[in-house]
């Protein structure tokens, strides 16, 4: 089968490029680093307005239904400008509460997910002990085996590769809002959309990395010429372009899985669900290596102003090694796709 984006999904990513290329999310990622998430919900704000976050909420809850096709495509460009904060996991919360089907639960939180720029965490056990930015989040949400939790940061900031990604254990005293075998199999589809867009994000990561490195190589001179013309620096980069190619089928492929899954509560079939399963946990993997490869080649290739924080792409490079592990680590994701179950 072939796949292609059509004329109106390849204009959205380009505008989203447009809007994140003029919002300097460099400066968003260092504040937030910092405590200060002003710079970064002002840009979280702005992809509510465009409707980012509705692509992952129903119709009747004020959003456009599950589009993982567009959200990737989103995802991409998130990751492309290092936008800070748990975006990946507002939406795997959306997802989650969309096939738990708690109507209860559905109208308090999902229509402030679409439309109000509400800011969620989430984490599951299943994956890590961690929740992205708890402290700060509008709520937090935390699965633990058949158990539902809304919950708060609980403890102190844990030190991450990136300084923007700040983690906490979520208190173990929240308020159980569902439990049982659904939470189970919700928890599980939520994961599955982590480990998607957290591909799509890291696939972007790496592309502006090797386009801040192709730029950085046509400029720097060396023996009276651009390094760039050096045939084992178009080695590397050519080894960074292919890894970063072969990924990105790989994530839409797993898009149009998930896509193939609907919105019903369990989903049309087991054998759809550990397809895609599958497939994003192949699409996590391959977009992680090709990430951290693409931070690598950029480190080495700069010299040694690619060891200063100064210079912004240690922003992109301390994300793709943060993300690589990130809702499923590469082993992980390895045997996943070799067993093809959960």
């Amino acid at each position: 089968m072939t796949f292609l984006l059509d004329d109106e999904q390849r204009e959205f990513g380009r505008t989203l490029d447009r809007m994140l290329g003029a919002a300097d999310s460099a400066g968003a990622v260092r504040a937030w680093a910092a405590d200060d998430t002003a710079p970064g919900r002002k840009i979280w704000q702005r992809l509510t307005d465009m409707g980012l976050f509705a692509l992952a909420v129903p119709e009747e809850h004020g959003g456009m239904g599950f589009r993982p096709v567009e959200l990737c495509i989103a995802f991409v460009e998130l990751g492309r400008h290092a936008v800070p904060g748990p975006v990946v996991e507002t939406v795997a919360t959306a997802a989650l509460l969309r096939r738990l089907g708690d109507p209860v639960l559905c109208a308090r939180w999902l229509p402030g997910i679409a439309a109000e720029g509400l800011i969620v965490s989430y984490a599951d056990t299943a994956y890590g002990p961690y929740a992205l930015d708890a402290a700060t989040a509008d709520a937090t949400f935390a699965a633990d085996g058949d158990q539902l939790l809304r919950t708060t940061g609980g403890g102190p900031v844990q030190p991450s590769i990136d300084p923007a990604r700040r983690l906490a254990r979520p208190a173990a005293d929240g308020e159980t809002v569902a439990s049982g075998p659904a939470v189970l199999a919700a928890a599980a589809y939520a994961g599955d959309v982590a480990a998607l867009l957290t591909a799509a994000q890291t696939l972007g990561v790496g592309r502006r990395l090797l386009a801040d490195t192709v730029t950085y190589v046509q400029r720097r001179r060396q023996f009276g010429v651009a390094i760039g013309t050096f045939q084992a620096v178009k080695h590397r980069l050519a080894d960074a372009l292919l890894a970063l190619e072969f990924a990105q089928p790989l994530v839409f492929a797993a898009a149009v899985a998930m896509a193939g899954q609907g919105d019903e509560r369990g989903g049309p079939g087991a054998a759809s669900e550990v397809a895609a399963r599958r497939d994003a946990a192949a699409a996590k993997v391959a977009a992680g290596e090709a990430a951290y490869g693409a931070a690598r080649a950029a480190l080495q290739l700069h010299g040694a102003i690619g060891y200063t924080e100064e210079l912004d792409l240690s922003l992109w490079i301390r994300k793709a090694r943060a993300l690589r592990s990130a809702w499923g680590t590469p082993s992980q994701c390895r045997a996943r796709v070799l067993s093809g179950t959960a």
